[in-house]
């Protein structure tokens, strides 16, 4: 019996290892996000005592847990664990009935809120850096990438500057299809439909279908959307 838990115990090391690793690391992740952000007011959350404390370590392993950890909670074969690991290890405010696919890349999670019934769709990019804020029952398809800070080629330096950054906004039962990029500074209204391809450069009205590079309003939707998604998802995805 004793060689038979062991060798469970044994399995389970090795198949969740990363779990475990960044379990115990999750105090210093928690010093990475006293910053977080409220995408459209630009609050800043003051970071508590202890925070500061830890925060002297925090530079040693900022890449270890920005990308790496990040990298293993978005592959993790578990939608209870990965959404558990994003809510209280990285403070990410997600609401209930969030699902986020496997492969899905956030950058600062804690800036990142995103409402209740959203569907986050595999391989994402959500570079949240600059805040994004995401609502109800929105459907995001597979690869859909949202940046909100970029490089202004024009600089000596290569910098970011203010009118290369900025944070995004995606209203209630709006529908982002497969292989979207959405730009820093774009806010898209309730109801919207994203064709799939598109670059989305500027403000989407609501209720309209915009497809194309740049994405241009192409169409309409029907206003009256009820639809609730229930958190409903496919397991091990």
């Amino acid at each position: 019996m004793i060689i038979y838990y062991l060798i469970i115990t044994i399995f389970f090391l090795i198949l969740y290892r990363e779990i475990l690793i960044i379990l115990c690391f999750i105090p210093f992740f928690l010093t990475s996000y006293p910053r977080r952000k409220d995408a459209l007011l630009g609050k800043q959350h003051e970071r508590p005592f202890w925070e500061k404390i830890l925060s002297g370590i925090d530079h040693k392993i900022s890449g270890f847990k920005y990308r790496l950890c990040l990298y293993w909670v978005a592959n993790i074969p578990s939608h209870h664990i990965r959404n558990f690991i994003y809510r209280y290890a990285y403070l990410m405010p997600l609401s209930k009935n969030v699902v986020i696919y496997k492969g899905a890349e956030i950058r600062f999670p804690a800036n990142c809120f995103i409402g209740e019934g959203s569907i986050i769709g595999d391989n994402v990019i959500l570079d949240a850096r600059e805040g994004i804020e995401i609502g109800e029952n929105v459907n995001f398809s597979s690869n859909v990438s949202i940046w909100t800070l970029q490089h202004d080629y024009r600089d000596p330096l290569f910098k970011c500057n203010p009118e290369h950054y900025g944070p995004v906004l995606i209203n209630n039962r709006v529908w982002i299809g497969a292989n979207v990029i959405i730009l820093p500074n774009v806010k898209i209204g309730e109801g919207a439909v994203v064709a799939a391809g598109s670059v989305v450069t500027k403000d989407v009205p609501p209720f309209a279908l915009v497809g194309g590079i740049p994405a241009k309003v192409i169409g309409s939707r029907p206003k009256d959307l009820r639809y609730k998604f229930t958190g409903k998802h496919s397991h091990f995805l």
